[in-house]
């Protein structure tokens, strides 16, 4: 899986995990970076495969190599799809058939409530909320407001990543993970994240029971991906990574305002 740091095909995968640490992060001196280094330089790329659907239980060698649009309809086929736009090549059928049972029109594109609708079958109901913030994060070029095929398929595959994160840091096997584990999670991919921030992140799903605040996957995902896409936004600024960086207003309010905008 390709490195976060400038060079993933799918803008919101999740970094390559570092080691997890032995405790708490920062209790070893040396063993992280420093508050004021908030993330860590780009390491050297790894070769290993990107996280998929098979990553998550399937058959690795169930028909990848297929031509998913020819196969099974898309592009033309027997269900009167277009030729364009059109999954990649390798693209697995089961992604392609969720996308085609939502996609009613046969435009080829699906809008926030169809992405939720088709996301349900190998995962679970997201909030419109992570959906809308998925969808920033995989804009199609040709419309901002629906989902081709092509970010579909990156947008499936990113979530298999980031359930792989979840189920490693869900200890308890509880399918929800506490203010430590969401830290530890963060850390293990690189993003030293400061407790105020952690605690700003947490005291967004409490919903004032008293009860101890925990993460379903469904908030898991959204606070990843507004970590991961704002520390990227910032370190196109902060080019010596130092964890300090020269801002103008309206180049902090383009960078924030698209992750408020998901709201």
């Amino acid at each position: 899986m390709s490195s976060y740091y400038g060079h993933n095909t799918a803008p919101s995968a999740p970094p390559e995990p570092h080691p997890q640490p032995a405790s708490h992060p920062g209790s070893h001196p040396g063993s992280q970076p420093g508050v004021g280094y908030p993330y860590q330089q780009p390491p050297v790329q790894s070769q290993q495969p990107p996280y998929g659907y098979n990553n998550y239980g399937h058959n690795q060698n169930q028909n990848q190599t297929q031509n998913p649009n020819s196969s099974i309809g898309f592009g033309g086929g027997q269900y009167g799809y277009p030729p364009a736009p059109s999954f990649p090549p390798g693209t697995h059928p089961e992604v392609i058939r969720s996308f085609q049972m939502v996609d009613l029109d046969r435009s080829g594109f699906i809008d926030a409530k169809e992405l939720q609708q088709a996301l349900i079958s190998a995962y679970q109901k997201f909030s419109i909320r992570t959906i809308r913030l998925l969808m920033f994060q995989f804009r199609n070029p040709l419309d901002p407001f629906r989902t081709g095929p092509k970010e579909f398929a990156d947008l499936w595959s990113c979530l298999g990543q980031w359930r792989a994160i979840f189920e490693r840091f869900d200890r308890d096997r509880s399918g929800k993970i506490d203010a430590a584990e969401l830290r530890d999670a963060l850390y293990s991919l690189g993003y030293a994240v400061p407790p105020s921030v952690l605690q700003l992140l947490i005291s967004k799903y409490d919903d004032q029971s008293g009860r101890r605040v925990e993460l379903s996957f469904d908030s898991f995902v959204e606070c990843g991906m507004i970590v991961k896409g704002l520390t990227e936004k910032f370190k196109e600024k902060d080019t010596r990574y130092t964890g300090s960086a020269t801002l103008s207003y309206e180049t902090f309010m383009t960078m924030v305002i698209p992750f408020l905008a998901a709201e």
